[in-house]
């Protein structure tokens, strides 16, 4: 019988997308030297789209990204979740698909403008789908890198109806400059756009289900229009959405660094963990973790044996894994991310730290 209990490597797959780049270093370079000067040529070189094709995400645990090692090696990871279930999920409400979907975002021009449904709406209105509640983590950014992040105070949806119909939304939204580290969160209703210039880290519910507001006449890669969903996205959009942004991940100190727990909600909790110095983890029997490369290099070593990771890589923690280490070969950043108990995760270990409530409530989102 077939036991996940080791940290698996996904292949994810790339997207081609008309606001996206060429060149998605520093995270995926077509090649890298290791420290001890072995040239290696990376997963991007070999999975990238036809050149003229600009990436625009990577969609790091899609249902389409393919399982490296490990007993389930060569399934896709939508394969291994509806044949394994819990064994790789955990006590999940679908247990049978990935909880939480990933992506780096890399952007060269303006996304357009949208929102995203509640699962309420997404459920009656998109066959039963899951809403989409996200969070963005600034990775890099390039020259005069700007995001649009709710409406202006006082606007109204007939004053959006008639931007959208001119093509000047962007004038009503709230727009900012990103800094390198900042975390971003986004409920459901509220309308933004990314601009170029940006690279990211995303994590959402499990779904892709997306209202384009405005895409500012713009065609796709295949010199079509872009569908819009007007009625869709008025309906689900929320006038008085605040703009959660700018606030700094909260850190405590870590035998191999540091921890940071950047943003948590009931779908998802992102923490960043900084290695200096080798870590010792083990799996969490209620729930799947991942862990993505943001920077740096090393090794995954279990009993089985070792793996090298670099920017860009990622793994998942099933719920059985027994011990495993990181050891960093350089300092290294690496975002883990899964379905929190958000009292456990986050509360009880900030409170502990001595943090404020008023601290904790601006990265714990009910």
């Amino acid at each position: 019988m077939l036991k996940l209990d080791s940290p698996l490597q996904l292949s994810p797959p790339f997207k081609a997308k008309v606001w996206g780049r060429h060149d998605l270093s520093p995270l995926y370079a077509d090649f890298w030297t290791t420290r001890r000067g072995k040239t290696v040529h990376t997963q991007r070189s070999k999975a990238k789209s036809a050149e003229s094709e600009p990436i625009g995400e990577v969609w790091l645990t899609g249902d389409d990204a393919v399982i490296l090692n490990g007993p389930v090696a060569g399934l896709s990871l939508g394969e291994a979740c509806r044949q394994f279930g819990p064994e790789l999920t955990g006590n999940q409400r679908q247990p049978d698909r990935f909880p939480i979907l990933a992506k780096f975002i890399f952007t060269s021009e303006w996304l357009s403008v949208q929102v995203h449904p509640d699962d309420e709406f997404a459920r009656e209105h998109e066959g039963g789908s899951n809403g989409k509640c996200e969070m963005w983590y600034i990775l890099e950014t390039q020259g005069d890198a700007e995001f649009l992040l709710g409406l202006n105070p006082g606007a109204t949806l007939s004053a959006l109806r008639a931007a959208l119909a001119k093509g000047s939304s962007r004038s009503l939204l709230q727009s900012f400059r990103p800094r390198v580290g900042e975390s971003i969160f986004l409920p459901p209703g509220t309308v933004h756009a990314l601009g170029p210039g940006l690279t990211l880290f995303e994590a959402e519910e499990n779904s892709d289900v997306t209202y384009r507001l405005d895409d500012f006449g713009r065609v796709g890669l295949d010199g079509k229009p872009r569908p819009l969903h007007l009625e869709k996205g008025l309906a689900v959009t929320r006038l008085d959405a605040p703009a959660h942004r700018a606030f700094d991940a909260p850190e405590l100190q870590e035998p191999f660094g540091r921890r940071r727990l950047v943003v948590a909600c009931p779908f998802f909790a992102v923490e960043l963990l900084e290695l200096v110095k080798v870590g010792t983890f083990g799996g969490t029997r209620s729930r799947v973790e991942a862990l993505c490369v943001a920077t740096g290099e090393g090794r995954v070593e279990t009993a089985a044996g070792w793996i090298a990771y670099r920017s860009g890589d990622i793994w998942l923690i099933p719920p059985a894994t027994s011990g495993y280490r990181i050891a960093p070969e350089e300092p290294s950043s690496i975002l883990k991310f899964y379905v929190p108990d958000l009292e456990e995760d986050f509360r009880k270990p900030l409170t502990r730290a001595g943090r404020s409530a008023v601290e904790i409530s601006k990265v714990v989102f009910e």
